[in-house]
């Protein structure tokens, strides 16, 4: 009975979360210097696995982990409607073929995932910046993403008030089991959904700032994330 009724209190929850739901339009450039553009409106289905993996981070490092892996799930879904799937790592691999994507092509297009992720709520510890470039040489330009962790993390986009303790749904559902045990697991929920917070993990590093590069990976992989400064100074995997 446990069981059946934390699944349904899972499924109640998704539906309580206004800020993970409908599809969303957005532009994804290819074809070298964002030389193709073209609008694409990523599936609610799509978006909502793609909060759910951003909904785990506990920390900013846990959610740099979530954001490279939310960045090549976006990917994927953007390639239902463009052949960016086609992209691999670096910019020699892909030949000719259309949906090739140079490092101007991909951090434009994650900027734009970023900025969704954002306007959704789904950042708590990261805002997004503008694109980055690194140019050792004028003819070795290179761009990323780039994100700046935050002094004190953003509360759940669709977090109950203080006042709210945890949906009104929640003790009715509870009344209708003889399961006090649930309890236990609600209380932490609820505590959290107070505002109070946690205090500062080790690493906490407010105004830190990191590339998030999606050149370096194959198409849909997580991309790189590492610190600004490092890539700046050439750091990230040896791809051409």
């Amino acid at each position: 009975m446990r069981a059946a009724l934390l699944t349904c209190l899972s499924a109640c929850l998704l539906a309580w979360l206004p800020s993970a739901r409908g599809a969303a339009a957005l532009e994804v450039c290819f074809n070298y210097g964002c030389a193709t553009r073209v609008e694409v409106v990523l599936a609610e289905e799509g978006l909502a696995a793609v909060a759910a993996v951003l909904a785990q981070a506990v920390d900013a490092d846990s959610e740099r982990a979530a954001i490279a892996r939310a960045v090549g799930m976006m990917q994927r879904l953007a390639a239902a409607q463009t052949p960016i799937e086609v992209d691999r790592g670096g910019n020699y691999r892909d030949g000719d073929v259309d949906g090739r994507m140079d490092c101007i092509d991909h951090s434009t297009t994650t900027t734009q995932f970023l900025e969704l992720m954002a306007a959704r709520g789904w950042l708590r510890f990261h805002r997004v910046l503008p694109v980055e470039r690194r140019a050792p040489w004028l003819v070795l330009q290179h761009f990323s993403a780039a994100i700046e962790e935050l002094d004190d993390p953003v509360p759940p986009a669709a977090a109950p008030t203080a006042a709210a303790g945890v949906p009104d749904y929640v003790a009715p559902m509870l009344a209708l089991c003889d399961c006090g045990e649930v309890l236990a697991d609600i209380a932490p929920a609820a505590v959290a959904a107070s505002g109070l917070e946690p205090a500062l993990a080790p690493g906490h590093n407010p105004g830190a700032r990191f590339a998030v590069d999606s050149w370096f990976v194959d198409h849909g992989e997580p991309a790189v994330v590492l610190p600004l400064a490092e890539w700046l100074n050439g750091e990230g995997p040896n791809v051409q």
